[in-house]
């Protein structure tokens, strides 16, 4: 009974981590998802008391956006005013600069470091040359054996030490009441948020590394609390932490709410110029269309869907970045498989790579090679680290690494050009092979033609597709630095951080297969032209270059293929110059800042990102919206039944919201929530980043991904505002069959605005419990508000 007792209140103080993506996955997700069933003000507070965490931004930041133009005077106003603060925003921001929150002191730092050293040796991925021993038993089997043998712990005897983590835990908690397990629990958990965040990913992704060395949150409080006692750490805190007080928390709480509610009057007004006849004017549009292309919603993706449009007759599409395939992928150069799809799906499919037709010969000294390259890198490891060799490898090798250090620092882009020509391309020798994941019976692994036509009709559903052109490209996106641990992070979001490519390929194949093509016009009515071929293709988001994955296009297409390279060159100079802000030589400018080793800021990956369009790309077409929204497809007059809608809402939305919570988070504390500055960053264990020699794991966006300098910030952090383009009644069942959305709007994790099409696209912002507004009738209030303010005034002053 007492083991039940102690796993559930485990569970229940486990939401106070969220879970700490691995530099390889580094996924961007919402470091409070824990509390997402609780209001983003409540969930803020505990956060700020269990986590000694700041969770607005902060005052300094205010004032840039003030200054700045972000926060419209007037909103501010109106909102002080509803909240009967009738000073200036000045006075109110003066009141927030004085406000010193006292920083906790860690009265466990000792503990910390010793936990830390412990979990760092333990789940260490293979970069350590030599592996903790016993770590198939498990993590607190294995420490309990060396336990022993730590110099920072009073001597003790492995029978001093319970043999299980159950029975340590019943040993430390028999001098708690069962109503104090709670609050222990929670104090050590969060004591180490980037380490917990780990095991919680650990435990929960059914990777290798923890089906071979399990660990487990009870074993971490097992070791934790054991050492604590022993040390005469504090197990049971005695009082809560220092929070801000309720008048500062307020206003910073309405400082932000005005900062996001002028950004939605700028997205609105945008919208508003684009208030035309939607299907007309793609009718028009769709009859002389040369190429289309499906991008990623991400939010890079707007800045080269404008180019790529301004350059020829194109037409281009927003659709989630795993191409709606839930789908784990092997890479044939390591034959490590990764999730390629977003991290609430379930894999269903497995792909991997085969030989293409004629390519045996190459595809054999392809993998030569590989091994080769793959031997060389091992080799000179072993050498640099192996205690014999290490000093012999290091001055014999010298004059070599300072002359190649050098030529990295000084000609990063000639340098990545002569070392990318040792490493083949297999994407050109191969085509990627769809199965059913691993976990199904073998008989079954094959995929039946019906689901190979429902992937593809779901993608045409969900974007509102009717017309095709004659060649139709699905891009993914990857990015492509040097030297960056938190390279993943600038992938793809849907694809589980890993590049989109493999996923866009995949849909390609599929779409080409003739029996696919024939059953969608004889079961579904979609009639794709004979002449129209998909191709696959990646948006290096780094460079802007769009490469295409074409080998085997047929003849009939070559010419207009060749055109179409020729058109994304141009757009590729023209997206380098506008994200650069240079007027020559920006390609190359793009290649040097994606290939120099010491480059802090490669790219900016989804930084600015505050909106999500759901609608037509007539909505947005040829306005600049700088790279700060989501991009999803939707046409809601072929949406009848809104489950094209529905599907959108319910995976891509909440994906969004995750990034977005994870920029905000990162940005108003970025030691926190963050990783603070790259400077001082080291690899632990190939996983992870600590600040300095140890510490805790760092759970989010470096100072560099999110900052302009060290005290201008380049992100803005606002919560996510959605705008749907549909009708507000299809909106609101969706919302009324789909409780876990309901409750994400509700609790202000994401603002929700619907204009609505049979309404004239008027827009309608919702307010809790399915009540939606329009600016008219806020307008009218705000009137009455004010009325009501000085008629109070009067009668204060009579």
């Amino acid at each position: 009974m007492i083991n039940q007792i102690i796993q559930k209140n485990i569970e229940e103080a486990s939401h106070v981590i969220g879970k700490t993506w691995p530099l390889y996955a580094f996924v961007t997700s919402n470091p409070l998802s824990g509390y997402e069933q609780k209001s983003f003000k409540e969930a803020t507070k505990q956060a700020e008391e269990l986590l000694n965490a700041k969770v607005f931004p902060e005052s300094a930041q205010f004032s840039q956006a003030l200054q700045k133009g972000f926060i419209d005077r007037k909103e501010l106003i109106l909102l002080l005013e509803e909240n009967q603060f009738f000073d200036t925003p000045e006075s109110y921001l003066n009141e927030m600069v004085s406000f010193k929150k006292v920083e906790k002191i860690n009265e466990n730092n000792t503990l910390d470091n010793i936990v830390a050293k412990w979990l760092a040796a333990f789940m260490d991925e293979g970069l350590a040359e030599w592996d903790m021993p016993n770590k198939r038993e498990g993590f607190y089997k294995a420490w309990r054996k060396l336990a022993s043998f730590d110099n920072q712990l009073p001597k003790t005897s492995i029978k001093d030490i319970p043999n299980t983590s159950d029975e340590a835990l019943e040993d430390i908690l028999k001098h708690y009441k069962p109503s104090q397990y709670l609050k222990i629990f929670t104090y050590h958990l969060a004591a180490l948020p980037g380490w917990t965040g780990y095991i919680n990913y650990r435990s929960t992704s059914q990777s290798k590394w923890q089906e071979s060395y399990p660990i487990s949150l009870k074993d971490y409080l097992a070791v934790r609390l054991w050492i604590a006692k022993k040390i005469k750490a504090t197990i049971l805190p005695e009082n809560a932490l220092t929070t801000t007080p309720t008048t500062i928390s307020k206003l910073q709480h309405i400082w932000l709410k005005a900062w996001e509610k002028s950004w939605q009057n700028e997205l609105g007004t945008i919208l508003k110029t684009k208030q035309i006849a939607f299907s007309e004017t793609r009718k028009q549009t769709q009859n002389n269309l040369d190429a289309q292309f499906v991008f990623c919603i991400d939010t890079r993706s707007e800045l080269i869907r404008r180019h790529v449009e301004q350059n020829g007759a194109y037409e281009t599409f927003g659709y989630a970045g795993f191409f709606g395939i839930a789908m784990d992928y092997q890479n044939l150069n390591n034959g490590l498989t990764r999730k390629s799809c977003p991290p609430i799906v379930s894999s269903a499919y497995h792909v991997s790579e085969t030989p293409s037709e004629y390519q045996s010969d190459k595809i054999i000294k392809y993998k030569q090679k590989n091994e080769i390259i793959k031997f060389s890198t091992y080799f000179f490891k072993r050498m640099k680290n192996m205690l014999p060799s290490a000093f012999g490898y290091v001055e014999g090798s010298g004059l070599f690494y300072g002359i190649s250090l050098l030529a990295r620092t000084l000609f990063p882009s000639f340098t990545n050009k002569i070392n990318t020509k040792q490493i083949p391309v297999h994407e050109t020798l191969c085509e990627p092979e769809i199965k059913k994941a691993s976990n199904v019976p073998q008989s079954e692994i094959d995929i039946p033609l019906t689901e190979k036509v429902a992937i593809v009709k779901s993608a045409f559903d969900l974007m509102g597709w009717d017309k095709f052109a004659p060649i139709i490209l699905f891009v993914g996106h990857g990015s492509h630095t040097a030297n960056n641990p938190f390279g993943s992070s600038l992938d793809c979001g849907a694809c589980a951080a890993s590049p989109g490519r493999h996923n866009a390929r995949m849909l390609a194949k599929l779409a080409n297969l003739p029996e696919v093509k024939h059953a969608l016009r004889a079961q579904e009515g979609i009639a794709i032209p004979n002449n129209t071929i998909f191709i696959g293709g990646e948006h290096n988001t780094t460079t802007d270059e769009i490469l295409l994955f074409d080998s085997d296009v047929p003849d009939s297409h070559k010419n207009a293929l060749q055109t179409l390279k020729t058109n994304l060159k141009k757009a590729q100079q023209t997206a380098t110059e506008e994200r650069l802000g240079v007027t020559s030589n920006s390609v190359r400018e793009a290649h040097t800042k994606a290939n120099n080793w010491g480059e802090t800021r490669p790219e900016w990956g989804l930084a600015k990102n505050a909106g999500f369009i759901i609608g037509s790309r007539n909505l947005s077409k040829n306005h600049n919206l700088d790279g700060r929204c989501f991009l999803h497809s939707y046409n809601w007059e072929l949406d009848q039944t809104g489950k094209a809608l529905e599907g959108i809402m319910q995976g891509p939305m909440v994906v969004t919201q995750w990034i977005n919570n994870h920029y905000y988070f990162s940005t108003v504390d970025n030691q926190l929530f963050g990783s603070g500055t790259k400077i001082t960053h080291n690899i632990t264990g190939k996983f992870g980043v600590v600040q300095g020699n140890g510490g805790d794991l760092k759970m989010g966006l470096p100072l560099q991904s999110i900052n302009q300098t060290d005290l201008e910030m380049y992100h803005q952090p606002l919560r996510l505002s959605v705008v749907i383009h549909a009708p507000l009644d299809r909106v609101t069942s969706i919302l009324e069959r789909n409780g876990n959305l309901k409750s994400l709007i509700d609790n202000e994790w994401i603002y929700l605005m619907v204009m609505d099409p049979e309404s004239e696209n008027i827009i309608h912002t919702y307010h809790k419990n399915l009540v939606w507004k329009t600016a008219t009738e806020k307008k009218n209030n705000k009137v009455s508000l004010k009325n009501n303010f000085v008629n109070k005034k009067i009668e204060v002053l009579i």
